[in-house]
């Protein structure tokens, strides 16, 4: 019996592990808001770096901002240099491979949301 319940928990963790969320490099549309509730577009390229760490870098009309990204479970965070202030992003990675998040930046009050989806 005990041989049959650890070969249970056993495969029950296999199958957790391979539904494991994940971040898959390449291009992504970009929709958001921004502080004030205007919206933007654009695109993001996501570069990874190991398994769980990746570069970033946001094309949004005729603002480049570039970032360092990690991935924990199904969060994905960025922080990223946006001219002289620091921001930080922290996405939900969806079933679907996109990316559905919160953001702000240092100095301002509120925050923006963003949906990243793959190309």
């Amino acid at each position: 019996m005990k041989t049959i319940l650890a070969g249970a928990l056993l495969g029950l963790g296999l199958a957790a592990s391979a539904h494991a969320q994940t971040v898959n490099a390449g291009t992504y549309d970009v929709e958001g808001t921004n502080l004030d509730g205007s919206s933007y577009g654009g695109t993001a390229t996501i570069e990874l770096t190991s398994e769980t760490t990746c570069a970033i870098e946001w094309n949004t009309g005729t603002t480049t901002s570039q970032g360092i990204c990690m991935l924990y479970d199904n969060a994905f965070a960025a922080a990223y240099v946006l001219d002289d202030a620091v921001g930080l992003i922290v996405y939900e990675v969806k079933g679907d491979g996109s990316l559905e998040g919160a953001w702000t930046i240092s100095g301002q009050d509120g925050s923006g949301t963003e949906r990243l989806t793959p190309q």
